[in-house]
């Protein structure tokens, strides 16, 4: 599995990061650079495709149970091949000395935070709008103890997309893996509002990864 495209603006100022941007189920690499307006404006930046055609878009997931969806060792299969597609792009496109969030929405949030499990010390912190977690362990899972970097997670109070248990699993692993912030936002369904935006940009302050827009 490889990477077949990405939308880039990297302009090389080693003092800011480079904001890695992976799309949700059956979308593209146009659907979230718009998003950094709100966030991270003026960021550099690298929206990846997915490798796996699916209707009108692109999936990060060939099989799933519902909706986009796999569980159990699927998932865990499925979430590191497509994990370790992206971190050689980044390696191969990205100067080592630039520092790297990752945010993602839906299969792409859930890809945010695998990053960081799959290669702990290049990834500095995660942007998860609406993710879940892989059960299976990782290798870098007992290095993330120790660097717990910051993971911003976010998600609708009304999303039926995820269980509870899906949910409680990410936030979980997340609180004893990483620095956590979670924000629930009640009446949100399956996607990202401008009060998440809000709290987003104040956690890239927050750990030095964008300038004030609010």
């Amino acid at each position: 599995m490889d990477i077949p495209k990405a939308l880039t603006r990297i302009r090389g100022n080693v003092n800011t990061p480079v904001f890695v941007l992976l799309h949700g189920w059956g979308s593209n690499e146009y659907d979230l650079p718009d998003l950094l307006r709100f966030c991270a404006p003026d960021a550099d930046y690298a929206s990846l495709r997915a490798p796996i055609e699916y209707g009108m878009g692109y999936t990060w997931f060939g099989t799933w149970d519902h909706e986009g969806v796999p569980s159990g060792a699927s998932l865990d299969e499925q979430a590191l091949a497509a994990a370790e597609a992206v971190d050689r792009w980044v390696a191969a496109n990205v100067d080592e000395s630039r520092r790297v969030v990752v945010m993602g929405f839906s299969q792409g949030g859930l890809l945010a935070g695998h990053m960081l499990r799959v290669n702990p010390e290049r990834y500095m912190a995660a942007v998860c709008f609406s993710g879940w977690l892989a059960p299976g362990a990782v290798p870098g899972d007992e290095r993330l103890k120790a660097l717990t970097p910051p993971v911003f997670y976010g998600h609708g109070g009304a999303d039926t997309i995820f269980t509870p248990d899906e949910l409680a699993a990410m936030s979980g692993f997340w609180k004893t893996h990483g620095t956590l912030t979670e924000k629930i936002y009640p009446g949100m369904e399956h996607s990202i509002n401008m009060p998440e935006m809000r709290d987003v940009s104040m956690f890239l302050q927050s750990i030095g990864a964008a300038r004030p827009t609010f």
